[in-house]
């Protein structure tokens, strides 16, 4: 056999100097950073991959520990009576657990709701410091001014939006009971919730966000919605109309348009651009009249937190992309943009109407000349637009008109 390099005798071609070792720690390096660069990139593509296993056990345990601080006097909210001694509000099921959130069903009074936190239990969240050294029947007299303070500060870490005063009334600010303190503790604990804050302050504004119905502690209520997924033939559960038949179109151009006019309203209807930066299936549902709802908007944000996000160092447009929002890296600067360079109109035609619209619909349902109508202006709504990344107004007219045109066709056809 011939001897192996580096055994007695002769210097193998490593030579003295250990190139070899060298060489092969270099190349076990390069190995390592290609699979953690790879293990990055399926986690920010699928987060889930690291999930809590989501349990009725594990539930449950989370659901007593909340009754107990509730009971204890550590925290309070309009929902805790039916939670924890009336028996009104019923755990159904877990629906998941990620990144840390808890999301789980349950019936209250008779209604499906949903009940969300971000941590599992209330210590989790930190303190509102001037509680400090306040009795446990203490806070009847925090001063109102300095609580408006810190929320404003609050609002703004969160959506990056400065409000007046008036305009914190669905955070719940003005409401006193006799557990003041416990009020406060579970009032800065959802404060501390991105989503609640938003959808808090959405309420009434919006028919595309659920209300917030409700809270015991650090979690809170919104009413239950089918979500969407890509499991189903047409992303959203349509109650077994049959792909291609007339329920099916009618559907279909149904929760088009209603997406057309979410977009519309998130981009115009508010005093800043709301971005969507997380658009797929799982994160909206359908109501009963086709009306999109976007049920979970923890990647969503005003105008002012958007540019804040994407304003990075970079070396390249790739350090510039954040989920569904991305920018261009100024290489003069090595500075990204602090506009966002696609749109949420782009990215639903992408990831939503390409589903629905990406061959001519082979049915007597709807006209073929009409079918590849809007195949071709969900391609080019769906193709990069103008240099800011928006597609053009008049895609969107398009698309508007040709959805009509096809719900018009299909009435016709049920006369």
């Amino acid at each position: 056999m011939a001897r192996a390099a580096g055994s007695r005798g002769r210097p193998g071609r490593c030579g003295l100097r250990g190139r070899c070792g060298r060489g092969a720690l270099l190349a076990c390096a390069a190995w390592t950073a290609g699979w953690v660069l790879a293990a990055a990139l399926l986690l920010r593509a699928h987060p889930g991959v690291l999930s809590e296993r989501c349990t009725d056990e594990k539930s449950r345990r989370i659901l007593a520990a909340l009754c107990r601080d509730y009971r204890g006097g550590a925290l309070v909210g309009d929902l805790c009576e039916d939670l924890c001694v009336a028996g009104k509000l019923l755990y159904r099921r877990c629906l998941y657990f990620e990144r840390g959130k808890k999301v789980l069903q349950a019936d209250w009074r008779g209604r499906p709701v949903v009940l969300k936190s971000e941590e599992e239990a209330f210590s989790s969240f930190p303190p509102l410091g001037l509680l400090d050294g306040q009795p446990d029947d203490g806070g009847q007299d925090f001063p109102e001014a300095e609580l408006l303070l810190l929320a404003a500060g609050e609002v703004r870490s969160a959506l990056g939006l400065e409000l007046a005063n008036g305009s914190l009334a669905p955070l719940g600010l003005g409401r006193r009971g006799p557990r003041r303190r416990g009020q406060l503790a579970s009032l800065w604990a959802l404060l501390q919730q991105d989503e609640f804050v938003l959808l808090s302050l959405l309420r009434g504004l919006s028919p595309h966000a659920p209300p917030v119905l409700g809270s015991c502690g650090h979690f809170y209520a919104v009413e239950h919605l089918a979500a969407g997924s890509p499991h189903h033939r047409a992303l959203f559960p349509l109650d077994g109309a049959p792909r291609g038949g007339r329920g099916w179109a009618r559907a279909v151009s149904g929760m088009a348009l209603s997406f057309l006019d979410m977009v519309a309203h998130f981009d115009h209807d508010f005093s800043h651009r709301l971005h969507l930066c997380d658009i797929k299936p799982e994160n909206f549902a359908i109501r009963s009249d086709f009306t999109v709802v976007a049920i979970d908007v923890d990647m969503a944000f005003f105008e002012p937190k958007m540019r804040e996000i994407l304003e990075q160092n970079c070396t390249g447009d790739e350090d510039c992309n954040f989920f569904d929002c991305f920018s261009k890296c100024d290489l003069r600067v090595h500075r990204c943009g602090a506009q966002r360079a696609n749109s949420n109109l782009q990215v639903i035609c992408e990831k939503i109407f390409r589903h629905w619209f990406s061959s001519p619909l082979r049915s007597p349902a709807v006209s073929l000349p009409l079918g590849r109508q809007l195949r071709a202006a969900v391609q080019e709504c769906a193709a990069p637009g103008d240099p800011q990344g928006r597609a053009p107004r008049s895609v969107f007219s398009k698309l508007r008109r040709l959805l009509q045109a096809a719900l018009r066709e299909l009435q016709e056809k049920d006369k």
